[in-house]
């Protein structure tokens, strides 16, 4: 550990207005992540101060690290990473009425919105006008720069971006939730999947594994698009009734036209109108991966039976915790695997290599040693 980061304990006061946190951070596309002090703003009547106690490894935080959606979201740096939060608050502003010390709460992938335009006003913060603010790269509008995420001791943030976490649930398998989970539950609840249905998953990932538990947990009858075989004992265990080998056009033409919903998770570019010829009449394949380059489509598949093609992307402050509580209800959790912080260069390498299963999360306490 650095001397710096041995001379910044929690609470240390910078000015009257801000306090030094320990974080882990890039400092350049190439550099890797490494200790960093930051600062984090004392809190206002309405903010909630929370101590980190588990952060998902999203694999945004690779793509926004390395810079790589530069023409959307270009990274400026320093960069903390994380937007997958489970921690205990420490401290609430004055105003605050939803959270004490001591409660378990989460910070997901948005920390401010504009809260007035129509999809604000609708719960759906996600979408606002003028874009939310996000957990860390966007514009800090207290401290100036932008903001820092979860790889981090503490974070605070307005209540009305912190959500409850039910101590039914093991908080490290919660935060991934805060993300993978919400991105994948969202879709699935908007296009009413329910009993009866059968549902189509592609890929099984950190999004993917999440949607065959919330799809299974609905009641569909789940089946798992894999291009790897040795992926079909996991989708089982986790709840699809059927794996199905994406390159076995044989396999696929099984299916054509008989599905009502398909979530399409995988974020490599790839071949979406296979898909498209598996819906029934009026289904719907939603994208919740982002493929760096546009994918071709082949509108006729749309046409002849009034598929729709869709996307999705996270999900509002009401229907994340409306997933909190239902995982709560139903034990549902993200596969984990747990690291120190000290581990994050090459955790981001094996997340490259898909050599996860199936989120890593790190153990903030690793932040003091």
């Amino acid at each position: 550990m650095s001397e710096a980061m041995k001379q910044t304990p929690l609470q240390k006061e910078t000015s009257s207005k801000t306090y030094a946190a320990r974080a882990y951070a890039a400092s350049g596309e190439r550099s890797g992540l490494a200790p960093l002090s930051i600062r984090r703003r004392v809190p206002k009547p309405q903010d909630v101060q929370i101590e980190i106690l588990y952060c998902g490894v999203c694999h945004s935080d690779v793509h926004q690290v390395r810079n790589e959606w530069q023409n959307v979201m270009p990274t400026v740096y320093p960069c903390v990473p994380g937007h997958e939060i489970v921690g205990r608050v420490v401290k609430v502003g004055r105003a605050v009425k939803k959270f004490k010390e001591g409660d378990i709460a989460a910070v997901g992938c948005m920390v401010g919105s504009c809260g007035v335009c129509p999809n604000c006003r609708a719960g759906e913060e996600q979408y606002c006008d003028l874009l939310p603010t996000l957990t860390y790269n966007s514009q800090d509008k207290d401290l100036g720069g932008v903001t820092y995420g979860g790889y981090a001791d503490s974070i605070v943030v307005d209540e009305a971006f912190v959500l409850r976490v039910s101590d039914k649930l093991n908080l490290a398998g919660a935060a991934p939730l805060l993300c993978a989970g919400v991105t994948t539950y969202s879709p699935l609840r908007h296009w009413n999947v329910r009993k009866g249905q059968k549902v189509g998953v592609v890929g099984l990932g950190g999004l993917g594994h999440m949607a065959v538990k919330f799809a299974s947990a609905f009641g569909a009858r789940v089946v798992l698009f894999t291009t790897s075989p040795g992926k079909t004992e996991d989708a089982l265990r986790l709840g699809a009734a059927e794996v199905v080998i994406s390159k076995n056009e044989s396999e696929m033409q099984k299916h054509a036209g008989s599905f009502d919903f398909i979530l399409d998770t995988v974020s490599a570019v790839h071949n979406v109108n296979a898909y498209l010829d598996l819906l029934k009449r009026e289904g719907t394949l939603t994208l919740v991966g982002a493929p760096e380059t546009p994918i071709p489509v082949r509108v006729f598949s749309l046409l002849f039976r009034r598929r729709q093609l869709a996307g999705s992307i996270i999900g509002g402050i009401r229907e994340t915790q409306d997933m909190l509580d239902f995982c709560a209800d139903h034990g549902v959790t993200a596969d984990i695997e747990l690291i120190r912080i000290q581990q994050l260069n090459e955790a981001y390498e094996r997340l490259l290599r898909g050599d996860v299963k199936y989120r890593f999360v790190i153990d903030a306490a690793s932040l003091a040693q």
